[in-house]
Order: structure tokens, then sequence, then C-alpha cells
């Protein structure tokens, strides 16, 4: 049965000169069993380390530059951080890739927060049967 709660997972991770870095390799929900909505947030410790996400096939982001200024071990947070969004399909795989090109070792943190779409039905929807009559 898939889950009807929003799913997190967190990373922190030291990515050196030329590697590269997939936080979601072995994760439960890498390859979701429920249509879903992700939000990715990732901040770096220096300038210079390029991600790339996708989802379903999809580019949510091109490979561009992760906000830097952040402290290592730190999770980024809606408050410093602006979150990609984006549809995450059933049985179909999200991919956040990291690259650093640069000289230096480079620290990522980041997060992301799968929710569910749709719902077990019962709620929210129009009303059955006609109008009530006065008594």
């Amino acid at each position: 049965m898939p889950i009807t709660t929003p799913v997190t997972f967190p990373w922190s991770q030291s990515i050196a000169a030329g590697a590269t870095f997939n936080p979601l390799t072995d994760w439960q929900y890498e390859t979701p069993d429920f249509d879903g909505m992700v939000e990715i947030f990732s901040r770096a410790t220096a300038v210079g380390l390029l991600e790339t996400i996708s989802s379903a096939g999809d580019t949510l982001k091109q490979e561009g530059p992760v906000q830097a200024g952040g402290t290592a071990g730190t999770t980024p947070s809606r408050l410093n951080t602006e979150p990609v969004v984006g549809r995450a399909a059933k049985f179909q795989k999200v991919r956040i890739a990291y690259r650093n090109p640069t000289g230096g070792a480079i620290t990522v943190d980041g997060i992301i927060i799968l929710t569910p779409l749709g719902g077990r039905g019962g709620g929210g929807g129009a009303r059955r049967g006609g109008k009530r009559g006065r008594r």
C-alpha cells in the first residue's frame, strides 16, 4: 500500500574535486510506487558545485550552480533556500546528480521531500443527493 504522508531524506556529503554524487542511490523512494510531488533543497559550502535534477525523464533543473554559503552539516530550509519542485511519476526514478568541477572538495547539504498525490477518497468531494426539503 502506498504511503499517505510526506517522506523526507536529508544528506550531507563532501564531494572531492572532479567527483560526482547521487544522494538518492538506494533510497527507498528513489523509484516511488505512487505519483507524488518532490521538493529538493540543496546548498553547498563553496561556489562551483553543479546540480542536475530529473524525474521520470523530465529535467526539473538543467545542470547549474548550487546555492553556496551553507555550513557543512546544516540541512537547508525554506527560510534560506528556494526548492526545486516537480512531479515524481509512479515507478519512475527521481535523480539528483552533483558534479564538482573545481580544484577542491565541496560539501553539499540537501533534503528531498516526497509528498504523495491523490487520496483515498471520502473527503473534499461534492455532496451526494439532491436538495433537502424543509419539514
